[in-house]
């Protein structure tokens, strides 16, 4: 009961340190630079609160930066939020075409990539990694001070358990481990990125722990949550609400935990109390595991 009571107040000491450090932080800008795995698409994530952000494309979408933005507010920390999203686009189409649109100073820079890294050659990182370099020294010209942040996305169960897929026959693990592998690349290629973002990692981390049932294809175990849409390739809101978490908690250094069980986008997206709080856990568990 001690040791109980010990953890309770170490967690609830915790939570007070990361919001004071939330609360001491100076405004910053911050872009998204993604396709419909940032946009929240095929989910109400999608359509979440677009007055909240800067769609630099003017096409509405609130999407994971919306998110991003209610939990960022929710602590005191402000942010500008800006995105600029194209579905189905690796970071060349980006790089290639809308240079002009985000060539700005902006304080933070989150860069999330095509879910195959090449679409002709699945898997092959070398595209992707070229062009998180190319966009990331952009960036740092314009900014010396731009901390530029990877996404490193989740396993889809369309390419894992299809017999079409890139990674079929092999763990439902395997692609998001790739992914995270080209990140890890990413960074040794380029000084200039800050960071990779274990989003696929999280998602793993829920599997493991139950939280999520890891095969939407043989049915949805009572008492977890599918973190795949109805594509089994995009995010459900469950799985864009934990992705969001990652990034938060990954770029602000607060602790996910802190929003709490009545988070308010979470209930806007119709996610339980229980289940906001368990994904919440699951992003600081993985953030914490990485240092």
């Amino acid at each position: 009961m001690a040791s109980r009571s010990i953890r309770k107040l170490a967690l609830a000491g915790s939570a007070a340190l990361s919001l004071l450090i939330a609360a001491a932080a100076p405004a910053k800008t911050i872009l998204f630079v993604g396709n419909s795995f940032t946009q929240g698409a095929h989910s109400p994530v999608r359509a979440y609160r677009p007055d909240l952000v800067t769609d630099l494309n003017g096409t509405r979408i609130g999407g994971v930066p919306a998110l991003f933005k209610t939990f960022a507010d929710e602590v005191g920390l402000d942010f500008t939020v800006s995105l600029e999203t194209d579905g189905g686009k690796g970071l060349e189409f980006h790089y290639a075409t809308k240079r002009q649109a985000i060539d700005r100073a902006w304080d933070v820079v989150v860069l999330q990539g095509l879910s195959v890294l090449d679409r002709k050659n699945p898997g092959d990182p070398t595209i992707h990694v070229e062009n998180a370099a190319l966009l990331a020294a952009m960036f740092k010209r314009t900014n010396p001070a731009a901390e530029i942040n990877l996404v490193s996305t989740w396993s889809r169960a369309d390419l894992t358990y299809l017999s079409t897929g890139h990674w079929y026959g092999r763990p439902i693990t395997a692609m998001a481990d790739d992914l995270s592998a080209a990140s890890r690349l990413a960074l040794r290629t380029s000084a200039n990125i800050k960071q990779a973002v274990p989003v696929g990692a999280a998602w793993t981390r829920a599997f493991a722990e139950k939280v999520a049932d890891p095969n939407p294809y043989d049915g949805t175990s009572f008492g977890q949550v599918d973190l795949w849409t109805y594509d089994q390739y995009h995010a459900s809101a469950a799985g864009y609400y934990l992705e969001a978490l990652v990034l938060f908690g990954k770029i602000t250094g607060v602790d996910p935990t802190t929003l709490g069980k009545q988070e308010k986008a979470a209930d806007a997206l119709g996610l339980s109390p229980t289940l906001a709080a368990d994904l919440q856990r699951i992003a600081r568990d993985t953030l914490a595991a990485e240092r």
